[in-house]
Protein backbone atom coordinates (compact mmCIF):
# COMPACT_ATOMS: atom_id res chain seq x y z
CA UNK A 1 0.00 0.00 0.00
CA UNK A 2 2.88 2.37 0.83
CA UNK A 3 4.50 1.60 -2.50
CA UNK A 4 1.32 2.52 -4.39
CA UNK A 5 0.98 5.79 -2.45
CA UNK A 6 4.63 6.63 -3.17
CA UNK A 7 4.12 5.95 -6.89
CA UNK A 8 1.03 8.20 -6.97
CA UNK A 9 2.97 11.03 -5.28
CA UNK A 10 5.89 10.67 -7.71
CA UNK A 11 3.55 10.68 -10.72
CA UNK A 12 1.66 13.73 -9.39
CA UNK A 13 4.92 15.65 -8.88
CA UNK A 14 6.18 14.63 -12.33
CA UNK A 15 2.87 15.66 -13.97
CA UNK A 16 2.88 19.04 -12.26
CA UNK A 17 6.40 19.71 -13.46
CA UNK A 18 5.72 18.33 -16.94
CA UNK A 19 2.79 20.62 -17.62
CA UNK A 20 3.69 24.17 -16.78
CA UNK A 21 0.91 26.76 -16.93
CA UNK A 22 1.23 30.01 -18.87
CA UNK A 23 -1.19 32.95 -19.29
CA UNK A 24 -3.55 33.13 -22.26
CA UNK A 25 -1.45 35.53 -24.34
CA UNK A 26 1.70 33.42 -24.18
CA UNK A 27 3.39 32.67 -27.48
CA UNK A 28 3.06 28.93 -28.10
CA UNK A 29 6.39 28.95 -29.92
CA UNK A 30 8.27 29.99 -26.77
CA UNK A 31 6.68 27.64 -24.22
CA UNK A 32 7.99 24.14 -23.48
CA UNK A 33 6.25 21.13 -24.99
CA UNK A 34 3.21 19.83 -23.06
CA UNK A 35 2.65 23.23 -21.44
CA UNK A 36 -0.81 24.64 -20.76
CA UNK A 37 -1.85 28.11 -21.94
CA UNK A 38 -4.65 28.88 -19.50
CA UNK A 39 -7.35 31.53 -19.51
CA UNK A 40 -6.62 32.48 -15.89
CA UNK A 41 -8.69 35.71 -16.01
CA UNK A 42 -11.67 34.20 -17.89
CA UNK A 43 -11.12 36.61 -20.78
CA UNK A 44 -12.58 34.13 -23.26
CA UNK A 45 -15.80 33.74 -21.25
CA UNK A 46 -17.09 37.12 -22.44
CA UNK A 47 -17.38 35.75 -25.99
CA UNK A 48 -19.39 32.61 -25.20
CA UNK A 49 -23.03 32.28 -26.18
CA UNK A 50 -25.27 32.10 -29.22
CA UNK A 51 -25.01 34.99 -31.69
CA UNK A 52 -26.98 35.75 -34.84
CA UNK A 53 -26.45 37.98 -37.89
CA UNK A 54 -27.90 38.40 -41.39
CA UNK A 55 -25.74 38.86 -44.49
CA UNK A 56 -26.79 38.81 -48.15
CA UNK A 57 -30.12 37.15 -47.34
CA UNK A 58 -28.66 34.41 -45.17
CA UNK A 59 -28.94 34.00 -41.41
CA UNK A 60 -25.77 32.87 -39.61
CA UNK A 61 -25.94 31.58 -36.04
CA UNK A 62 -22.70 31.14 -34.09
CA UNK A 63 -22.52 28.75 -31.13
CA UNK A 64 -19.45 29.86 -29.16
CA UNK A 65 -18.23 27.81 -26.20
CA UNK A 66 -15.08 27.73 -24.15
CA UNK A 67 -13.06 24.52 -24.03
CA UNK A 68 -10.36 24.15 -21.40
CA UNK A 69 -7.09 22.28 -21.83
CA UNK A 70 -7.62 21.54 -25.57
CA UNK A 71 -4.80 19.57 -27.14
CA UNK A 72 -2.94 21.60 -29.79
CA UNK A 73 -0.48 20.03 -32.21
CA UNK A 74 1.98 21.89 -34.39
CA UNK A 75 4.73 20.31 -36.51
CA UNK A 76 7.26 21.07 -33.75
CA UNK A 77 5.28 20.91 -30.53
CA UNK A 78 2.33 19.56 -28.58
CA UNK A 79 0.73 21.78 -25.94
CA UNK A 80 -2.63 22.49 -24.33
CA UNK A 81 -4.68 25.66 -24.43
CA UNK A 82 -8.00 27.12 -23.31
CA UNK A 83 -9.84 28.07 -26.50
CA UNK A 84 -13.13 29.27 -27.88
CA UNK A 85 -14.76 26.74 -30.18
CA UNK A 86 -17.26 28.03 -32.73
CA UNK A 87 -19.84 25.93 -34.50
CA UNK A 88 -22.42 27.47 -36.80
CA UNK A 89 -25.60 27.16 -38.82
CA UNK A 90 -26.27 29.12 -42.02
CA UNK A 91 -29.84 29.33 -43.38
CA UNK A 92 -31.14 31.03 -46.51
CA UNK A 93 -34.12 33.43 -46.52
CA UNK A 94 -36.53 30.49 -46.95
CA UNK A 95 -35.19 28.91 -43.74
CA UNK A 96 -33.40 26.07 -45.53
CA UNK A 97 -30.18 25.03 -43.82
CA UNK A 98 -27.23 25.59 -46.14
CA UNK A 99 -24.57 24.46 -43.69
CA UNK A 100 -24.70 23.12 -40.13
CA UNK A 101 -21.55 22.26 -38.16
CA UNK A 102 -23.14 21.70 -34.75
CA UNK A 103 -22.49 17.94 -34.86
CA UNK A 104 -19.28 18.07 -36.90
CA UNK A 105 -15.98 18.41 -35.03
CA UNK A 106 -13.94 18.72 -38.21
CA UNK A 107 -15.56 21.98 -39.33
CA UNK A 108 -15.47 23.93 -36.08
CA UNK A 109 -13.12 26.82 -35.68
CA UNK A 110 -11.18 27.69 -32.55
CA UNK A 111 -9.34 30.62 -31.03
CA UNK A 112 -5.61 30.98 -31.51
CA UNK A 113 -5.01 34.24 -29.60
CA UNK A 114 -6.71 36.92 -27.53
CA UNK A 115 -5.85 40.62 -27.80
CA UNK A 116 -6.97 42.36 -24.57
CA UNK A 117 -6.21 45.90 -25.81
CA UNK A 118 -8.72 45.46 -28.64
CA UNK A 119 -11.00 43.06 -26.76
CA UNK A 120 -10.62 40.75 -29.74
CA UNK A 121 -10.02 37.11 -30.41
CA UNK A 122 -8.61 35.50 -33.56
CA UNK A 123 -9.90 32.09 -34.61
CA UNK A 124 -8.50 29.57 -37.05
CA UNK A 125 -11.03 28.15 -39.50
CA UNK A 126 -10.06 24.99 -41.39
CA UNK A 127 -12.61 25.58 -44.13
CA UNK A 128 -15.35 23.44 -45.58
CA UNK A 129 -15.05 20.57 -48.04
CA UNK A 130 -11.48 20.21 -49.28
CA UNK A 131 -10.52 23.14 -46.98
CA UNK A 132 -12.21 25.74 -49.16
CA UNK A 133 -12.39 29.03 -47.27
CA UNK A 134 -9.76 28.21 -44.66
CA UNK A 135 -8.39 31.23 -42.88
CA UNK A 136 -8.97 33.45 -39.88
CA UNK A 137 -11.99 34.97 -38.26
CA UNK A 138 -11.59 37.94 -35.92
CA UNK A 139 -14.26 38.67 -33.33
CA UNK A 140 -14.30 42.04 -31.57
CA UNK A 141 -16.40 42.43 -28.43
CA UNK A 142 -18.41 45.64 -28.88
CA UNK A 143 -20.55 45.35 -25.75
CA UNK A 144 -22.25 42.66 -23.66
CA UNK A 145 -24.59 41.67 -26.52
CA UNK A 146 -22.69 42.36 -29.75
CA UNK A 147 -19.65 41.07 -31.60
CA UNK A 148 -18.10 42.48 -34.75
CA UNK A 149 -17.07 39.81 -37.31
CA UNK A 150 -14.16 39.92 -39.76
CA UNK A 151 -13.63 36.78 -41.88
CA UNK A 152 -10.44 36.59 -43.95
CA UNK A 153 -10.27 33.41 -46.01
CA UNK A 154 -6.80 32.51 -47.27
CA UNK A 155 -7.90 30.48 -50.25
CA UNK A 156 -11.14 29.85 -52.04
CA UNK A 157 -9.55 27.94 -54.91
CA UNK A 158 -10.12 24.22 -55.12
CA UNK A 159 -8.33 21.49 -57.03
CA UNK A 160 -11.36 19.41 -58.04
CA UNK A 161 -9.21 16.38 -58.93
CA UNK A 162 -7.87 16.08 -55.38
CA UNK A 163 -11.20 16.57 -53.64
CA UNK A 164 -13.01 13.29 -53.00
CA UNK A 165 -16.51 13.10 -51.54
CA UNK A 166 -18.77 16.12 -51.16
CA UNK A 167 -18.19 18.56 -54.00
CA UNK A 168 -20.12 21.44 -52.36
CA UNK A 169 -17.31 23.99 -52.40
CA UNK A 170 -19.32 27.09 -51.57
CA UNK A 171 -18.28 29.18 -48.58
CA UNK A 172 -21.47 29.87 -46.63
CA UNK A 173 -19.94 31.95 -43.84
CA UNK A 174 -20.19 35.71 -44.37
CA UNK A 175 -16.99 36.82 -46.11
CA UNK A 176 -17.06 40.38 -44.87
CA UNK A 177 -15.74 42.79 -42.27
CA UNK A 178 -17.64 44.65 -39.51
CA UNK A 179 -20.72 42.39 -39.58
CA UNK A 180 -22.50 42.72 -36.23
CA UNK A 181 -23.62 39.54 -34.47
CA UNK A 182 -26.17 39.95 -31.67
CA UNK A 183 -26.33 37.65 -28.64
CA UNK A 184 -29.54 35.62 -28.44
Amino acid sequence: MKGLLFLEVVLAVFYCKAQQTYPLNSDYETIPANSYIKDTNNELGQFTGIYKAYFQGNETILYISKVENKLQKTPNKVYYMDVLVVKYVVRNSAGIILQDTQNNNTREFYSIWFQPQENAVALYYSGTNCRVGWGKVYLYKINSTQLSWDYRPNSMILDQQNCPGNQDTKVYLPVTKDLIFTKQ
